[in-house]
């Protein structure tokens, strides 16, 4: 039995705990001691401390995020009072910042912030020399300080990945640590000096990967495109080895993309790269205003080279209700992004994650969040209570009419000569006059609702639309929707409860 569990609850199955496997890698001579067990969200908490039980293990380390942090409280209590005899390890994002503010952390014996690979070995060698049974000093949480190790030093997790996860889990990479940027929603604010691991070892363990039958690959890296020579270098590496299911993603700054990465990402094939491009907002003053720099115009001219001469699927990122930005701002924002054509639109709610900076501008603008994970915005002075529900329901009815792509060849109609931003909301708010809430509309249902809108409010004609969504329908491969007609005022067709998602490589075809 180990004597160290590693666990931690994960948004989805699909999802690959990568900090739990750099911390299994780095712990030297324990590692044989140690295992990883991961849950999902879907997972009770009185089921999960029993599995991490069934190990008898002397030592639990819980990886603590915003998107478990619930859960993960309810799991460090009811482990702390069945098992008081167990060493309780935090660490993550979530516990790194505010610690005094968290009940979770008064339930550990150690808090570590920050990368926590060094840190980590050295609490369980100095832990596990002492006898069994020894008591912990409960005067506790100790906070050590994981620092910023130095990347020559740690091994590479990607040993780490069983053949389970290749089958069928995201496989996580990353060439570099670190972001220069100080945008003050992101964490990565916190840590300016961009380190790199070993340009050699990391093209030696993706070999490794590829070999083992790994296709697709995502890195984290928050800047890959920083240092042109060394993207070039990896990009280079995975052109030379293109092959039938090779996927890539990669986060890129989008006012940078020198000749030397545009060529490269114009030589990929098909469906094999997506870009996360994370925009924001294209109000330079808001920029400004919370530390996020960027050349708006270099920015639209890079995206519009990606969309024309690139087979990339192009992912942005737009977030509403950031200090100051008002309704009509974002609306300008997401117009001008709808009109460089990218593949898809995240809106996504502005989050004060802990320990970001952002919080400087709560006197100033009005910035109310909710005191819950994830700690979503609630209002700003520019953007009251009701406006910002209103921009919720948008962004819940953007992903699932344009994002998931199920309606490719109809979406333009929504828009056509008027303001994507305007039309897109009257369409927001009568869906949720006829359904009551914008999410988990079955996909039959949602195209019904396209049609009556387009038709009794757009003055579309029935017969052009219905073709439209007809053509969407069988791109996809979905059964023809002869049967979809308009929707009475009030809809009560409860026979299809479940919504429809394509699978994620039919988002990636027929691009052009």
């Amino acid at each position: 039995m180990p004597d160290i569990v590693l666990a931690t609850v994960n948004a989805r199955y699909i999802h690959a705990a990568f900090g739990l496997r750099y911390l299994h890698a780095n712990l030297g001579e324990l590692a044989d001691r140690a295992t990883v067990l991961e849950f999902t969200n879907e997972d009770r908490a009185h089921d999960i401390v029993e599995r991490i039980l069934a190990e008898t293990p002397r030592i639990v380390g819980l990886g603590v995020y915003v998107w478990n942090a619930v859960r993960s409280c309810e799991v460090a209590t009811i482990l702390r009072r069945v098992a008081p005899e167990i060493r309780l390890v935090l660490g993550g994002p979530e516990i790194s910042h505010e610690i005094e503010e968290q009940a979770i952390a008064s339930l550990a014996d150690a808090v570590i912030t920050g990368e926590g690979e060094s840190a980590f070995r050295e609490y369980c060698e100095s832990t596990l020399r002492e006898p069994p049974g020894t008591p912990a000093t409960r005067e506790l949480p100790r906070v050590i300080a994981g620092g910023s190790p130095d990347l020559d030093s740690l091994r590479l997790p990607y040993d780490h990945y069983d053949a389970e996860d290749i089958a069928h889990r995201v496989i996580y990479v990353e060439a570099s640590r670190g972001c220069p940027y100080r945008c003050e929603f992101c964490l990565s604010s916190l840590d300016a000096k961009v380190r790199t691991f070993p340009l050699d070892a990391f093209l030696e363990a993706m070999q490794s990967l590829l070999d083992r039958g790994v296709r697709h690959f995502k890195f984290v890296d928050r800047t890959f495109n920083l240092d042109a020579r060394r993207s070039a270098a990896i990009l280079d590496f995975f052109l030379e080895r293109v092959r039938p299911g090779l996927f890539l993603h990669f986060e890129v700054v989008p006012d940078r993309l020198p000749e030397s990465i545009r060529s490269r990402l114009a030589a990929f094939p098909p469906s094999t790269l997506q870009l996360e491009i994370g925009i924001q907002s294209l109000d330079e003053t808001t920029g400004e205003r919370i530390q996020r720099r960027q050349d708006t115009a270099k920015t639209l001219e890079n995206l519009a080279f990606l969309r024309e001469r690139t087979h990339a699927h192009l992912h942005t990122d737009l977030i509403v209700g950031l200090p100051g930005e008002s309704v009509e701002d974002i609306a300008r924002s997401l117009d001008r992004l709808v009109a460089a054509d990218p593949h898809e639109i995240q809106i996504g709610i502005l989050k004060r994650l802990r320990g970001t900076p952002i919080h400087r501008h709560d006197d100033a603008w009005g910035m109310v969040y909710s005191p819950h994970p994830p700690y979503e915005i609630l209002q700003t002075s520019t953007i009251d209570f009701a406006a910002m529900q209103r921009l919720k329901r948008f962004a819940l009815l953007w992903d699932a009419v344009v994002n998931r792509g199920s309606f490719r060849q109809t979406t333009p109609l929504i828009w056509k000569n008027a303001s994507p931003f305007e039309a897109f909301g009257e369409l927001t708010e009568w869906v949720v006059e006829q359904h009551g809430h914008a999410h988990s509309i079955a996909l039959r249902r949602l195209a019904r609702y396209l049609l009556t809108w387009l038709v009794e409010v757009r003055g579309e004609s029935e017969r052009d639309v219905h073709a439209s969504i007809r053509e969407d329908f069988l791109r996809a491969g979905r059964a023809d929707p002869r049967g979809i007609r308009l929707a009475p005022s009030h809809d009560d067709d409860t026979r299809e409860k479940a919504t429809v998602t394509l699978p994620r490589q039919a988002r990636f075809e027929d691009r052009s």
